[in-house]
């Protein structure tokens, strides 16, 4: 079980979310030819490690929310709505406000 504390209900287990992938991960419909699409939607970086990424509250507050991850042990390191940000940097290093 994964325990993701929302910063609206706080903490929650992972099943309350949808994850809603890398965080900053951007498609461009516009110009993707098919092979341009294929590696977007099957061809994933899988990182052993931190890494950032957006989730869904569906049960809950029904907010996106970014989260910080070890993809190895499932441990959270910060969790923050997306429109706020602030110093993810500062975060990272534990100095949580």
């Amino acid at each position: 079980m994964i325990l993701i504390n929302c910063p609206n209900c706080g903490p929650r287990n992972s099943s309350e979310f949808r994850h809603a992938g890398e965080a900053g991960k951007v498609r461009d419909v516009t110009t993707a030819d098919p092979a341009t699409w294929r590696r977007y939607l099957y061809e994933q970086d899988n990182p052993l490690g931190w890494v950032t990424e957006s989730w869904f509250h569906t049960n809950g507050c029904r907010s996106f929310l970014r989260a910080e991850r070890h993809t190895g042990t499932n441990e959270i390191r910060w969790v923050l709505p997306i429109d706020d940000l602030g110093d993810v940097t500062e975060r990272a290093k534990g100095n949580n406000p």
